[in-house]
């Protein structure tokens, strides 16, 4: 059955009616498919029924499993790479990609070694060039004589990430320099319902049984829906599709209105496992490009509804608090709701996201520091290292990235609480006794936030000549904190104490470290 935008809307509504109250009950319908990732706020709400309401917000299920990556990856690869630019104008000569030495079972390996889970590919930068034999465009592989015009980098790509374990991304950019060009893109259309996929002469799918979808878009937003049924019915699975908000470089006079409402709904029918981020629902950018989360990132912030199905922070993208109490307050008259939005910390490890020659990696500290400011505070790392122009990754980035992992593994490198004496209490604090004085110097802590993020601030505390002495003292925890001690403390027993909360905390991780640096 076609999946038209008023089926798509009124689920989505349905949905919102489940949780219009804020809060579950016991008399509400079945939870909904998506728990209370999004709830309703009004201005009229206390600040404690606001708190109460954040203390309630739940992860989907692809947000934990996104989550659980911690570390994933960017391949920045495209005519930017031979042209030297970061923004490409569309109106490059395709022949220019001549990646002649393409090899990516080199990326999958290096990934691997380096530690990552996920790699995502830009099928599509601003430029519109297209890394895979699409339908809709020419301005891509099929138009270069690399391979014959025969050449698919996203189709290596998959398959070589699946084949070395690694799940697969796909960014494909909203804006398309080319379509400009080409009178497509910023026209002016307006939104009407479109079939997708929309044949095209000769289309080779042309007599087979395709599910086709009726979505509202505009002359480019229907590009765009055939372009992503094209990369998820034929190079899936997907694990997450990665959208920016760019425009582009078109004149500043134009504009093209996303259809993020078609977009996402096409993308839930095709690849329903798969997280959207960052002008998505599912995952938020930090907002920063230096990889590195707030010393205290929240994973529920206020949200505004801002039309075609899209919702944006409420607060500057660069503020220092998003989430805190007096941050929900601050936003609360303009919020629409309170959602579960986890941030992705992006960073290059060059300068540049294409490749340029004349670069050079960040060293080891700094990718370390970089990891303990996003994965130690909660967020998920997206590491970008930008193929060259035969198609490999550099050999210093290749050696750079095993030089990582092995220096984060020795930062971390065996949890002294592993058949420890562990015990809780009900005030929320846990007590380990490890046998005999330990030293240690790195502290893992975790909440389980199948239960949401609760924890407002904690005290981690050693056991010291018979007095309890602090080691850590700090505010969130979320889905991890990771913390290195100014200084080594050698006791037999530690424990964490939860001094503030928003409910109950369910703590999923206290894990105690000596270092191997």
């Amino acid at each position: 059955m076609p999946l038209t935008r008023r089926t798509f809307l009124a689920a989505a509504t349905a949905t919102a009616a489940v949780a219009a109250t804020g809060l579950p009950a016991a008399a509400a319908p079945a939870a909904p498919a998506e728990p209370y990732f999004r709830i309703p706020v009004s201005p009229d709400d206390s600040a404690a029924r606001l708190i109460a309401k954040a203390a309630h917000v739940r992860p989907t299920k692809r947000q934990l499993a996104w989550q659980g990556l911690e570390k994933t990856a960017f391949l920045h690869f495209g005519v930017n790479t031979f042209t030297g630019l970061e923004w490409g104008t569309g109106d490059e000569d395709p022949n220019v990609f001549q990646p002649t030495g393409l090899d990516t079972d080199q990326w999958a390996r290096a990934l691997r070694d380096g530690g990552f889970k996920l790699a995502i590919l830009t099928a599509k930068h601003h430029d519109g060039f297209v890394l895979y034999q699409s339908r809709y465009t020419k301005h891509g592989v099929v138009s270069s004589s690399w391979r014959g015009g025969e050449g698919d980098v996203l189709r290596s790509f998959a398959d070589s990430m699946r084949k070395y374990g690694i799940k697969v991304g796909v960014y494909i950019s909203p804006a398309d320099e080319n379509q400009y060009l080409d009178g497509v893109y910023a026209n002016g259309s307006a939104r009407t319902a479109r079939t997708i996929p929309t044949l095209v002469d000769g289309d080779d799918r042309a007599g087979r049984d395709l599910t086709a979808y009726d979505l509202d878009a505009t002359d480019y937003g229907a590009h765009m829906l055939n372009q992503l049924y094209e990369v998820l019915t034929e190079y899936g699975p997907v694990d997450e599709v990665w959208f920016d908000g760019a425009q582009g470089r078109i004149p500043p006079d134009k504009v093209e209105t996303y259809d993020w409402d078609s977009w996402y709904s096409l993308v839930r029918a095709l690849a329903p496992n798969a997280s959207i981020a960052v002008s998505g629902p599912d995952v938020r950018w930090v907002g920063n490009e230096d990889g590195m989360a707030r010393e205290n990132e929240w994973s529920v912030i206020a949200v505004k509804d801002s039309g075609n199905g899209k919702y944006d922070r409420v607060l500057a993208y660069d503020s220092a608090d998003e989430g805190s109490r007096d941050a929900l307050l601050k936003a609360q008259p303009d919020a629409a709701a309170l959602q579960w939005w986890p941030a992705e910390c992006d960073v290059s490890i060059r300068p540049g996201w294409f490749y340029h020659a004349d670069e050079q990696p960040k060293s080891v500290e700094q990718l370390t520091d970089i990891w303990y400011r996003s994965v130690g505070r909660g967020a998920v790392l997206l590491l970008n290292i930008p193929p060259d122009t035969d198609g490999l990754l550099p050999a210093a980035d290749v050696a750079r990235l095993k030089e990582f992992r092995e220096r984060t593994d020795r930062e971390l490198p065996e949890d002294l609480t592993r058949g420890a004496r562990v015990r809780e209490d009900r005030a929320g604090t846990r007590t380990v006794d490890l046998g005999r004085p330990t030293t240690v110097d790195r502290i893992r802590i975790a909440e389980d936030i199948r239960h949401g993020q609760q924890v407002e601030h904690f005290v981690v505390e050693a056991l010291v000549d018979g007095a309890w002495t602090t080691a850590a003292e700090l505010g969130t925890i979320g889905a991890a904190r990771i913390l290195a001690l100014p200084a080594p403390v050698t006791a037999r027993r530690w424990r964490l104490r939860i001094t503030r909360s928003r409910s109950t905390v369910h703590i999923k991780e206290f894990g105690l470290y000596k270092s191997q640096v």
